[in-house]
């Protein structure tokens, strides 16, 4: 059905987990293919003995060159990026299966929604010594949001050939930070205007297990701050607050595909201040520290 990718960074326990859940909560089945970063936790031997495809690189090449390696693998029609510090909930794939055949096309961005460290706050364990399986299995269903606009987040979904036309997730980026709004505009680019977050389709999220585990590691780089955001604004000419306000929506209730932003004093003023941030950081953030646009 779906072709996973999931980025890992010497975090087997955590993979391992969400491999479990993958298996044990799915009606379909799916390929399963890390990118393995590092992997000196015995990520490697795992995966072999399981025998799941994987890529994989002896440094940390983040998570837009590892996703964009791991998708040249992917021999489903569907490409689902992940997490490996994801649990699914049961029936996470029959609900987004059913929520293609309603769209009927494949110019689509559909996510799923995270419990814990996400929009529904219900707390199952921060990390695998405490998690309790037992409780969100019995609980999950009953903890909701509600369909929302412009999701940004992981799980998505969305169809391979638009993955391939737009080169999946731009490289600059690294180690990711920025990448998904940019994914988003990138398909916005191409005609998307459905960009659905789909309460039914719940994982449990322990929050950014590897990004903690290497914050501020001298050589292993996780987070990139604000860089993320200098980078899209010079690349597109506008915030990804303002994309995600204006464009995409985000976090209000879902009502169906989106049309081009109204252009009213809200959007005129902070396409203004979006204007004075390109400014600043082409012309003088930029010349103190180079990045990419």
């Amino acid at each position: 059905m779906f072709s996973i990718i999931i980025p890992t960074l010497n975090n087997l326990k955590y993979l391992r987990l969400c491999i479990k859940s993958l298996r044990n909560n799915s009606n379909y089945e799916h390929q399963i293919i890390p990118h393995v970063n590092i992997g000196e936790d015995g990520t490697v031997n795992f995966l072999e003995n399981e025998n799941i495809e994987y890529t994989f690189t002896k440094y940390n090449a983040g998570i837009c060159e590892g996703m964009n390696m791991a998708s040249k693998k992917a021999k489903n029609d569907f490409i689902l990026y992940s997490h490996d510090d994801f649990y699914f909930c049961p029936e996470w794939d029959i609900i987004l299966k059913n929520e293609i055949d309603r769209i009927g096309h494949n110019k689509f961005y559909l996510s799923g929604i995270m419990m814990n460290n996400g929009p529904l706050k219900f707390d199952c364990g921060n990390s695998l010594e405490n998690f309790n399986e037992s409780k969100l299995l019995e609980n999950y269903q009953n903890i909701n949001h509600y369909d929302f606009q412009g999701s940004t987040w992981a799980p998505h979904l969305i169809h391979k050939t638009l993955w391939n036309k737009i080169g999946g997730f731009s490289e600059e980026y690294y180690p990711g930070t920025g990448s998904d709004p940019d994914l988003n505009m990138k398909l916005w680019k191409e005609g998307v205007r459905i960009f659905k977050g789909v309460n039914n389709c719940k994982v449990y999220h322990f929050g950014s297990i590897v990004t903690r585990n290497y914050k501020n590691h001298p050589t292993i780089k996780t987070e990139s701050g604000s860089k993320g955001g200098k980078i899209f604004i010079l690349k597109w000419g506008i915030s990804i607050n303002f994309f995600k306000r204006f464009y995409l929506k985000s976090d209000t209730k879902y009502s169906g595909e989106l049309d081009s932003p109204k252009i009213g004093i809200a959007y005129l003023i902070n396409l203004f201040l979006c204007k004075l941030n390109y400014i600043y950081v082409k012309f003088i953030y930029n010349k103190f520290n180079k990045i990419k646009s």
